[in-house]
């Protein structure tokens, strides 16, 4: 058995694999009534298709998405929204090399001693391939969260080890697109397109930092003790390809500093509302989210797939030597940035519908 559902009431249930004949999904609790604006879905697709430039892999697909149910007249109707996006740059061959060896650091392994079998071809469902169904379901839940004025926006703020020393608030998110990295600093986005294409050329990977940011939820979302808002932020983070790391506003630098120095100091902010003067929380307090923007850094490991010479075994354990054929990403952060938001949506998406039933 494998699970294949991420979600209380709203959710997605996804199917496929890489070299299938199509990937596709179900999104459960969506309301009826929804204006479903196919464009939006097909433009955030098309923030995370692969072969957008010279620093993704070269698989070309287009991630035409096709809606099968659930709609009419451009409307939700309540019910299950049925989608699929049709594999049409499949290069199964390059994948039969590995038919008995397993890659370093994928799930090869792993997989076989789960099933007893595994899809050798791109991985089959542990391809990141997966990820463009949460794509879909992230944007239906995007048009959702509208509805709320709730955005949310995700950039590359690291590669490598060259980092954007900047905060959420000196930043202009709207340049987030304006360059292949997906980084709003034009500057610090030339030097990780640099890395990026040098690693590239010397046949090796990079990983990296997203950082998320979700505004104007409001507060009150979440639970207090086992699914904690930000609890469920990282488990949906981290069940993405290559996420390695995931911390909730100020995390790991938390560890050293004092309680003085680090408590959110509440400030009033008109009649009967409150807000905090600092947000080293994230926005999320008890696991609930407070009403402040909630911000949260994915930490991305290097892709496993490299041009280099590596060490591994094959299945009668035998050392051998490998090298990867087939097109891969030297970075997988620009194409994440929608992932990474998609997740996020889908999350505040579910816990907004289950916050109707907190009170009276």
């Amino acid at each position: 058995m494998s699970s294949n559902t991420f979600g209380t009431l709203f959710k997605l249930s996804s199917f496929g694999e890489s070299h299938g004949k199509a990937i596709g999904g179900i999104v459960e609790g969506c309301p009826a009534g929804l204006k479903i604006d196919l464009n939006f879905i097909q433009s955030e697709l098309d923030r995370r298709k692969p072969g957008q430039s010279n620093l993704s892999t070269t698989r070309k697909e287009s991630d035409t998405v096709e809606l099968l149910s659930g709609v009419f007249n451009g409307i939700s109707t309540g019910y299950p929204i049925g989608f699929i996006l049709k594999n049409e740059n499949q290069q199964s061959k390059d994948y039969t090399s590995l038919k008995d060896v397993y890659r370093p650091s994928h799930a090869d392994y792993s997989t076989e001693k789960k099933f007893g079998i595994r899809d050798f071809q791109g991985g089959g469902r542990s391809s990141a391939r997966e990820t463009a169904c949460r794509v879909v379901a992230g944007a239906i839940a995007k048009l959702f969260l509208k509805r709320y004025k709730i955005v949310i926006k995700a950039y590359v703020k690291q590669v490598g080890t060259i980092t954007l020393n900047k905060e959420p608030e000196q930043l202009d998110l709207s340049l987030i697109e304006s360059n292949a990295v997906r980084c709003p600093d034009a500057k610090t986005a030339k030097k990780m397109s640099s890395a990026i294409a040098a690693a590239k050329k010397q046949g090796d990977s990079l990983g990296g930092i997203i950082q998320c940011l979700a505004l104007n939820v409001p507060a009150g979302i979440g639970e207090p003790v086992f699914d904690k808002l930000h609890a469920v932020l990282g488990h949906a983070m981290l069940s993405i390809n290559a996420v390695k790391g995931f911390e909730i506003g100020s995390g790991f630098n938390s560890v050293s500093k004092k309680g003085s120095e680090l408590n959110d100091e509440f400030i009033a902010k008109g009649s009967n509302a409150i807000q905090t003067k600092t947000n080293h929380s994230g926005g999320i307090q008890g696991g609930i989210s407070n009403g402040m923007p909630i911000w949260f850094n994915v930490g991305f490991k290097p892709v496993s797939s490299i041009a280099k010479k590596q060490k591994t075994v094959d299945k009668k354990g035998r050392s051998i030597s490998l090298e990867i054929d087939g097109r891969h990403d030297p970075c997988v952060l620009p194409r994440a940035v929608p992932i990474v938001e998609s997740m996020a949506a889908l999350v505040l998406a579910d816990f907004l519908l289950l916050s109707r039933g907190n009170k009276v």
